[in-house]
């Protein structure tokens, strides 16, 4: 009996301990380093980021309990990467409060910038059920998880309600692009398409040049006056062999 209770409890605190350490946010597991995913966001410092318009982060944007969290009505502006992206996976987290509007842009090139706003492919963030955006285009391309205004996630897509986080990814691969939502595939398109650029011309970006197209970009993480948190922010840079 007592090497009945021994065999139970040691393996268990052993298992605890190693899943605890695999779930802790912000960080890269050994497995993770070898692939080469790199942290944009290590709970503390934003110093894989910067300010749109120029270096300085508006003060709205802060760190709180291991998240970025941009704060409501602070008007602080979008956030970029200091560096910019071709081929990657970048997968991150974000919790939005009720009725919050956001978005994770790809592509951005800051001297596109119009109204003080990132121009580039966006993935939504979104409270579909109380946010009037999600409603204001027919084909759900407004939704969460969607490719802003041009193309619709699939309309079963896993969503978690405000106030849990949810699992975002985006995928590229030359023009081959993949949103990715609480471990599901919601949006594959291909950029530079007959369909792609179908979907632009009837969309908002109508008149930007190649809108979408430009080979690479910064990340952005949007101000859009509502509060929005993101965390486990993490890229792996891919070259032509990798496979996501």
């Amino acid at each position: 009996m007592v090497r009945t209770k021994a065999w139970r409890i040691v393996p268990l605190a052993v298992a605890m301990s190693t899943i605890a350490a695999a779930a802790e946010p912000n960080t890269l597991s050994g497995a993770e380093k070898a692939e080469g995913w790199q942290l944009l966001f290590d709970g503390q410092s934003l110093e894989h980021w910067q300010g749109l318009a120029k270096p300085e982060i508006g003060s709205g944007w802060v760190v709180r309990d291991g998240a970025i969290v941009i704060r409501p009505k602070s008007r602080a502006g979008d956030i970029i990467t200091r560096r910019t992206y071709r081929n990657f996976d970048f997968r991150f987290e974000f919790r939005v409060s009720p009725g919050a509007n956001s978005g994770v842009k790809y592509f951005v090139d800051p001297g596109r910038a119009q109204g003080g706003h990132g121009i580039g492919c966006e993935y939504q963030v979104l409270d579909d059920a109380r946010h009037p955006d999600a409603k204001l285009r027919a084909d759900g391309s407004r939704t969460v998880a969607s490719l802003y205004d041009v193309l619709p996630a699939a309309p079963d897509k896993p969503v978690r309600p405000p106030g849990e986080w949810n699992e975002g990814r985006i995928v590229v691969r030359g023009p081959r692009v993949e949103h990715w939502l609480n471990g599901v595939k919601v949006l594959a398109y291909e950029r530079g398409s007959p369909a792609y650029r179908a979907a632009v011309a009837n969309s908002k970006f109508a008149k930007i040049e190649g809108f979408g197209e430009w080979p690479e970009g910064h990340l952005l993480l949007q101000d859009h006056n509502d509060e929005v948190a993101y965390r486990n922010l993490k890229i792996r840079p891919l070259d032509d062999s990798a496979r996501p």
